[in-house]
């Protein structure tokens, strides 16, 4: 089988890889607060977001449409926009140039399904503090801070709060700030901001949807590694791909229409993963034998050496655990190829 050379998107495939990846964020959450307990958890929580506050709130303003927008509306229409094109719900309401909320719906993107009885509240403090309480430093607006009425692991109504913009300068521990049980404005389908059009067309949010799980794991487990090291986020991380490979390959196998027997048709399921990746992918079978070299590594993209070494052990899990899951059992190694990878494929 050769690589594909039209440009065109195989969307049940970025929809497979997409679940995989979440799933795969998800379970590394359960992993951390249950071995590692709730302060692990909240230093880990704070410095992803922190991280991902950094490289990306300031950096999408313009491409959301929002610069020339009072800061307050400017940040509640971003958490909408940012989180809806991966696929989050969230609802946005006014009350004032200064003061303008975001509500985030149930189900939670981030602790989907009965995951938000295994995490923490430090996880929600985590990435208030690491993002939202941080935004008026980024826009260098010294009166901007985030008010939280509502959390998700206390039973409440759901993460729920309002950006509010001051009359005087904030001090470090008032940027974030909590005002239980203070009702939001009522929602108005009408007012709720759409991303431009001429910008994100269905490709665009196709392959924003894909990336958004990619990225927390990305950061994720550099900022893991930052907090217990390299050895043990590597066993944790590893241990969670490995897992949610073997859980999901079922639900993504069908999803595919992809049969559960034969060498063949385990080389069409990681083939068309890895091209929904956006990488190249060139495939040999030989029988009970096949290989695949994946070029590209645009999961990799961006990531310093330590970082690109540490994600590609722990995601080279998730299809090990894939292709354990299957009727025909598989071993699966991975060995460099130029710039890319090099997966073999026999029956065990």
């Amino acid at each position: 089988m050769a690589a594909t050379t039209d440009d065109a998107l195989d969307l049940v495939a970025m929809d497979a890889l997409t679940r995989v990846h979440h799933a795969w964020f998800l379970g590394l959450q359960l992993m951390v607060s249950t071995r590692l307990g709730r302060e692990v958890m909240g230093q880990w929580m704070f410095r992803l977001f922190r991280r991902q506050h950094e490289e990306k709130f300031l950096a999408s303003f313009s491409k959301l449409g929002l610069d020339d927008l009072p800061h307050a509306v400017a940040c509640a229409k971003y958490h909408v926009l940012s989180n809806g094109v991966g696929g989050v719900p969230v609802e946005y309401m006014y009350e004032s140039d200064s003061k303008a909320w975001v509500r985030f719906r149930y189900p939670r993107w981030m602790y989907h399904g009965p995951t938000i009885c295994g995490v923490t509240e430090e996880v929600s403090r985590g990435f208030l503090e690491g993002w939202y309480g941080h935004n008026g430093v980024s826009l260098g607006n010294p009166r901007l801070g985030y008010v939280c009425v509502s959390e998700d692991m206390t039973g409440e109504f759901g993460l729920c709060g309002y950006f509010k913009e001051y009359d005087h300068d904030l001090a470090p521990e008032e940027r974030l700030q909590f005002a239980k049980g203070e009702p939001p404005p009522p929602y108005d389908p009408a007012a709720q901001p759409q991303p431009p059009a001429e910008a994100w067309n269905a490709a665009r949010l196709a392959k924003a949807n894909r990336n958004y799980a990619l990225e927390y794991l990305r950061n994720g487990l550099a900022e893991l590694a930052g907090v217990v090291g390299t050895e043990e986020t590597e066993q944790l991380a590893g241990l969670a791909a490995r897992l949610i490979g073997l859980q999901y390959y079922a639900e993504t196998a069908s999803l595919l229409e992809i049969e559960d027997s034969g060498v063949a048709s385990a080389v069409e399921y990681l083939a068309r993963l890895f091209r929904a990746c956006g990488d190249e992918v060139v495939c040999t079978d030989e029988g009970e034998h096949a290989a695949l070299v994946q070029s590209g590594l645009r999961v990799v993209r961006g990531l310093d050496a330590a970082e690109r070494t540490l994600f590609l052990a722990c995601w080279r899990e998730l299809w090990v655990g894939a292709m354990a899951s299957r009727r025909t059992r598989l071993d699966l190694t991975v060995a460099s190829a130029g710039e890319g990878l090099r997966w073999n494929l026999s029956i065990k």
